[in-house]
């Protein structure tokens, strides 16, 4: 079974930047980050999110556009922080609901990712982190990004509903739900190991490493 793209879903603080690197050491798979430190839009959104949400999720859209594209036409497997189902199914629809993005902006938002979205397949295995609120803010308190914080707890809640909304609904390709409540696979090496075990049970323990 050749295994071309694997994707980490999960909300703010679910560990998906550290699992993306551990497995792509663990495989030798290339590694996809999100830009979040050359990200030109992201400071600015968490100060003032009504004025630029609308410029992040652009950026964000093209950004994971371009990626999938790279990874479909290349000849290694990839893993992905973060996929370009989770900007227009969570955080545009969800800054659009808070009174954020005005609906304009929204509607051509949806409307170029429709377009984008046709032209591309999604991941043969997507790993979402599902992680309690609690949980979240332990993480995201740990890692002490500035602009993080300035996140409200009800801007995290929010994302959080919606991701469960969409991982009910998602049918894009084959799926592992990882509880990140139960484990930590940065410290415990069980852990990790639990997590392997878990992907490889998933594709059924073959993985053609391209």
């Amino acid at each position: 079974m050749n295994i071309q793209h694997v994707a980490l879903a999960g909300n703010i603080g679910a560990g998906k930047t550290s699992l993306t690197g551990m497995l792509s050491k663990q495989y030798g798979w290339d590694a996809l980050f999100e830009d979040a430190n050359t990200n030109p839009y992201l400071s600015d959104f968490y100060l003032d999110m009504k004025r630029w949400a609308f410029n992040l999720q652009i950026y964000f859209l093209n950004s994971r556009y371009r990626q999938v594209l790279d990874i479909r036409s290349g000849q290694n497997t990839v893993i992905q922080d973060r996929t370009i189902y989770e900007d227009a199914h969570i955080f545009a629809p969800n800054l659009y609901e808070m009174g954020l993005m005005a609906e304009r902006d929204f509607k051509n938002y949806i409307d170029l990712f429709n377009t984008m979205s046709s032209q591309v397949k999604g991941p043969d295995l997507l790993i979402y982190l599902r992680g309690s609120i609690p949980t979240l803010v332990d993480h995201i308190q740990l890692r002490g990004r500035d602009y993080e914080g300035n996140m409200s707890l009800d801007y995290l809640k929010r994302l959080n509903q919606r991701y469960e909304n969409w991982i009910e609904g998602y049918k894009e390709g084959k799926l592992l739900i990882i509880n990140i409540d139960e484990i930590d696979f940065i410290n415990k090496p069980e852990d990790f190991g639990f997590i392997i075990n878990q992907i490889e049970a998933e594709i059924g323990g073959l993985f053609n490493i391209i």
